[in-house]
């Protein structure tokens, strides 16, 4: 009586568990029953659960921003099931759903489902053995088997219709090792991908082993489809493992190269040759920076490209490509006021002399304002920017109050300036560099991508910033500075009567009542108001190095 209760107990448990896992094959098989007894459709495969979904966003999402070769294709790309029926080479197993019709002298259309014996049983036909079959003969063998019974007008039509469903499990070091349902034409990229990925920090994405029992069936090198796109179709059974073994030895790569990532390798030391055919370094690289693992001390080694063949890489190391090689020629582009060329190709270490002699001017170029834009010079002004704009951040964040009202007052202030300095940071310098009035201008060492622009005489005067009317004015040597703000309509409230840049067009910039020429620029700085002096200080610096650097006025 004990033993009965305990079978009985051990059934309901067996019943439970499959159903808690969506697979109906588990209780089945409990009670000795073949699947193709009552198995009609492949089983659906369990929708993952909330806690499980929120799992797999934080896998892909470290996976898709890892350093690490091949980390991007488990991102859930491949744990949607496609419709892979098609495929010619496919080994039809037991469980598998076959589309069979029959017309003419006799009717019949139905799913069946291959027994397990490898059968299909088709009416009036009895058995047909379709086990093992290829995909791509499944058609022949059933047309063969109607002849052998219907001599003439009865025609035939079979297809696979759906893989027999498997559970398969993913160990090793993958992110969430488990036991997951799909079919057996599902791709082992498929599984791995719901099992999150390889582990980042401990998986091998060179040494992947589909099991059977004690025998491996298949290895997978995951960078022959990364670099070559050959992957092999290993059909999966109920019950294969794939196992994802440790890491091998890793490289890190930096620099120009295409796939500038972490590679792993199997041998004791990989040949700097072999890194560069995964790497794949830009056509600028020219020599290769390595830094050795040494512990500690970092030891630096330095070797030209065409050497690669007798260097070697050991594990831990850390791989750079440089280009360190002088550019033969450089291009400028010359704009504005102008009859010649728009673009020139110079040999490298040209002056600016050497090219002003070939730009053809016109009599409305003006010549004693040539201006000369550089990207060096633009970087270096957007650097400082972000330099005063991180001071005073870190002002704003810790200046200091005596009273709850003052604390909540510096609170109000400190979000203001915060704002401002965020769309500040937006703000892109223009790079003038001051050439003009150089004694030694022409002696100056043009750069690759300067831009060298030829204003025209206009005869105008813009007036911008803390006016009631930005606006651009006819040029009158008989105005001051006060009376060209006048025809702009007057200050604003929110001016600073005291702080007016007068930028010229030539790169110089004057501050106050100056001398106003023609094509000059009158910015009007807006009025600092805060508490702290040393708040003030710093925003009245940063909106003049705006207004210097950018030619715009940037209000608070």
């Amino acid at each position: 009586m004990n033993r009965l209760l305990l079978i009985a107990l051990a059934l309901l448990a067996t019943q439970a568990r499959a159903f808690e896992q969506n697979d109906p094959l588990g209780f089945q098989g409990a009670m000795g029953l073949a699947p193709s007894t009552t198995l009609s459709a492949p089983a659906q495969v369990q929708p993952p659960q909330p806690q499980m979904q929120q799992a797999s966003a934080v896998d892909y999402a470290d996976n898709m921003n890892s350093n690490v070769f091949g980390a991007k294709l488990f991102t859930g790309s491949f744990t949607q099931q496609g419709a892979m029926q098609f495929n010619p080479d496919y080994l039809i197993s037991s469980g598998d759903q076959i589309q069979v019709r029959l017309w003419g002298g006799f009717n019949f259309d139905s799913v069946l489902t291959v027994d397990p014996q490898g059968n299909l049983f088709l009416p009036q036909l009895g058995p047909v053995n379709v086990r093992g079959v290829r995909n791509q003969e499944l058609q022949k063998i059933v047309e063969d088997a109607v002849r052998r019974v219907f001599k003439s007008n009865v025609f035939s039509y079979a297809s696979l219709a759906a893989a027999q469903p498997v559970r398969v499990f993913v160990g090793g070091y993958v992110n969430r090792p488990g036991l997951f349902n799909g079919t057996s034409m599902d791709s082992v990229l498929h599984y791995l991908d719901l099992a999150g990925g390889i582990d980042l920090e401990r998986g091998s994405y060179l040494d992947i082993q589909i099991k059977r029992g004690d025998q491996v069936r298949a290895n997978l090198n995951l960078y022959d489809f990364l670099l070559l796109g050959r992957i092999p179709l290993t059909q999966l059974s109920d019950g294969d493992v794939i196992f994802v073994a440790p890491r091998n030895r890793t490289v890190k790569v930096s620099g120009y190269a295409e796939n500038a990532k972490q590679f792993e390798f199997k041998e004791e030391k990989l040949a700097l040759g072999g890194l560069i055919g995964l790497a794949k370094p830009l056509a600028k690289a020219t020599h290769v920076r390595i830094v050795r693992n040494t512990g500690t001390t970092r030891n630096v080694e330095y070797y030209p490209l065409e050497k690669a063949l007798e260097v070697f890489i050991s594990n831990g190391d850390e791989v750079e490509f440089t280009a360190d090689k002088k550019p033969g020629t450089i291009t400028v582009r010359v704009e504005g006021e102008h009859q010649s060329a728009q673009e020139y190709t110079l040999p490298y270490g040209s002056l600016i002399g050497d090219l002003l002699k070939h730009i053809q001017y016109t009599e409305r170029s003006d010549r004693e304002s040539i201006q000369l834009f550089r990207t060096s010079v633009r970087d270096r002004q957007k650097a400082l920017l972000l330099t005063s704009l991180q001071s005073l951040e870190s002002t704003a964040l810790t200046a200091r109050s005596g009273t709850t009202p003052e604390a909540q007052l510096r609170k109000i202030e400190a979000d203001m300036i915060l704002q401002w300095v965020e769309r500040a940071k937006k703000i892109e310098p223009r790079g003038q560099v001051l050439i003009a009035q150089a004694d030694n201008r022409d002696s100056l060492l043009l750069e690759n991508g300067d831009i060298i622009r030829i204003p025209a005489r206009d005869g105008l005067v813009l007036v911008s910033g803390e006016v009631l009317f930005p606006n651009a004015i006819a040029f009158d040597k008989g105005l001051d500075l006060d009376e060209y703000i006048e025809r702009a309509g007057g200050y604003t409230q929110n001016a600073d009567y005291n702080r007016i840049v007068i930028a010229h067009r030539d790169g110089s910039f004057e501050q106050g009542n100056g001398d106003i020429r023609p094509g000059d620029e009158v910015l009007v700085l807006p009025r600092v108001d805060v508490k702290s002096r040393q708040i003030w200080t710093e925003l009245v610096q940063i909106i003049y190095q705006i207004a210097v650097s950018a030619k715009i006025v940037f209000r608070l």
